[in-house]
């Protein structure tokens, strides 16, 4: 059997250093997708997060069937954006717009994944959010550092990143700002949460 683990395959993407930020190049990679607004605590965000997990089951349980693979659940990651940096920058949340992404496995077909759906719709009688989908994604060159400790603690290391860190290598935010969420966030302490907080960017320009 196939097996495919993307942390460990793209090890450098998923284990930053957490004393220091680092540079990679962040490879086209296919994603399932769902676009949002407003206070991620406010329920859209939770529901969407619920159907994006639930529509890679199948795909899981029919790949081990029909083309012998397997992956493990991946990390949920989500790209987050405001009209106005400074409303991302200090967590006005309520201005937040937001992507939820779970990366797929670089051999699945966009119709695997629309069947995947329909089937999580048929089995829930409900349709799924509007806007969900499978679509590649490349971010190329970021800056990323490993978080750990409660999400609403991150808030310094995004002052460092814009303030210091970038000016200082002559670099600029190009793109939305990523966070990718390591472990199940209800069984760990909250000390002891890992994210990994990534940057879009490219050479200052002047």
């Amino acid at each position: 059997m196939a097996f495919e683990d993307l942390k460990l395959r793209l090890k450098e993407l998923y284990q930053p250093p957490s004393d220091e930020f680092s540079q990679v190049l962040v490879p086209n990679l296919p994603f399932a997708m769902l676009d949002g607004a407003g206070d991620p605590t406010a329920g859209e965000y939770e529901a969407g997060l619920k159907w994006l997990f639930a529509a890679i089951q199948p795909i899981r349980k029919e790949a081990k069937i029909v083309m012998g693979k397997d992956f493990i659940e991946p990390p949920l990651e989500t790209l987050w954006w405001a009209d106005d940096m400074k409303d991302l920058i200090e967590g006005n949340r309520d201005r937040l717009k937001w992507r939820l992404m779970i990366p797929l496995p670089d051999w699945l077909e966009e119709d695997a994944f629309a069947l995947s759906l329909k089937k999580v719709a048929e089995q829930r009688g409900q349709r799924p959010p509007k806007g969900m989908r499978m679509e590649r994604f490349e971010e190329g060159l970021c800056v990323q550092i490993m978080h750990i400790g409660p999400n609403e603690e991150v808030r310094p290391t995004l002052d460092r990143l814009y303030h210091d860190y970038l000016p200082a290598q002559e670099l600029e935010a190009h793109g939305h700002y990523h966070e990718i969420y390591l472990g199940d966030p209800k069984r760990t302490a909250p000390e002891k949460r890992k994210t990994i907080v990534r940057q879009p960017v490219r050479e200052l320009v002047r």
